[in-house]
Formats: structure tokens, sequence, C-alpha cells
């Protein structure tokens, strides 16, 4: 099996730090993002871990859960956690899958045999209210991930989720967005009333639509 974009997530059920979770139950109708963690008490994870918990309310106003997943035991979570709260000054309020069978982690492709046998890469995976992967990001075990970015994504599939538009490099929220280039001139009133700018004839840009 390989994931793509446009696949359904598969569902599992794991023993995580927030207790027993059956993934589809779980996502009740939210984006999720899913990302993985080559081990408990890795110096970079930590950071990520610790950032994410301090995001929780930027997280909710998308309508977005986070759950993350490592190899280790829950009791190396737990200890893990602590750490996270101590060094982030946060509360880690989001489950963390124990999944020290890989099952998960082989089920989501995150253990590529070419980087390690049993320690997951650092996967992204951008899950939307219908269970549709809409976008992954891996980064190398050195590189701490920009989680500006993460959220910028979200923001980005949520608005062509909703409008149909697409979103120009370097773009962010309320910036003007792109008319599809498939979409005719004379139809654009209709679906963006604010009115378009035209560079090419396929490069057309409008005002955000929800701004």
């Amino acid at each position: 099996m390989s994931l793509k974009i446009g696949d359904t997530a598969p569902d599992f059920s794991a023993e995580t730090t927030e207790g027993t979770i059956s993934f589809y139950e779980w996502l009740s109708g939210n984006w999720a993002i899913l990302y993985s963690h080559p081990g408990d008490y890795t110096p970079i994870c930590t950071t990520e871990l610790g950032r994410t918990a301090q995001l929780k309310e930027e997280f909710a106003k998308r309508n977005a859960k986070v759950l993350a997943i490592s190899v280790d035991d829950l009791q190396s979570h737990r200890g893990w956690v602590k750490d996270i709260n101590e060094t982030a000054a946060t509360t880690v309020e989001f489950p963390i899958i124990a999944d020290p069978d890989q099952k998960i982690s082989r089920l989501y492709e995150m253990i590529h045999e070419k980087a390690s046998t049993s320690a997951t890469v650092r996967s992204v995976y951008f899950i939307d209210p219908d269970k549709k992967i809409k976008a992954t990001i891996t980064y190398p075990a050195s590189t701490g991930r920009n989680f500006a970015e993460i959220l910028r994504v979200l923001d980005s599939l949520q608005l062509t989720s909703r409008f149909g538009v697409g979103t120009p490099a370097d773009w962010e929220y309320g910036q003007d967005v792109v008319v599809p280039a498939a979409m005719k001139n004379e139809d654009i009133p209709a679906k963006f009333p604010k009115g378009y700018r035209e560079v090419k004839s396929y490069l057309r840009y409008t005002p955000q639509p929800d701004k």
C-alpha cells in the first residue's frame, strides 16, 4: 500500500496518553494533524510537541485535532510528557500514540527502511473531516518542523475545500487567492463577487472569499 494525497486515511485503534482511541470516532468531523516521532526523549521532537501544546488554541480555531505517534510504549510517553511540559512551560493535552509493535507506523508508512528499520521518519499527515489525506510533509531527523507552515497549509487546505480557490506562493491568511484556471472570466462574478485582477489569462487573483 502506498498512501497518497486523496487516499482515505486508514482507521485504527490505539493506546495513547489520553486513553484508548478509535481514530475515526476520535476524528468526529474535525480536521486532524497526525505526525510521527522517531522515539521518546529526542531533543528536536521534544521542542515540537511543546510547540504543538502551546498552539492548542490555534488548532482549535481551525477545528483541527492533533495526534502524535512514537514507537515507544505508554510508560515512556508519560515520562516524556513531563519533560515536554517542563521545558516548554506548557501542558500537553493531545494524545500521543504508543506504537511499540510499529503496527500503526507501518500502516501509515512512517517506517522508511533506508532511514531506519524501526524508528519512524518525521511525517505529517493533514486529514480532512471526510478522512481523506489532503497533504503530507516529511522532515529529516535534524530539522525541526515549522508550525507556522503547518498552520498555513491547514488554512490553505480548508480555504480550498470551502471555496475552490488556490493559494499562491508564500500566501498567508487574509491575502488574495488564485481563481481556478478552468473558470471563465464571465463566471467569476457569480462565484467571487469581490472582483478579480488578471495578470495573465491563466493567472487571476481575487480577495480571500471569507474575509
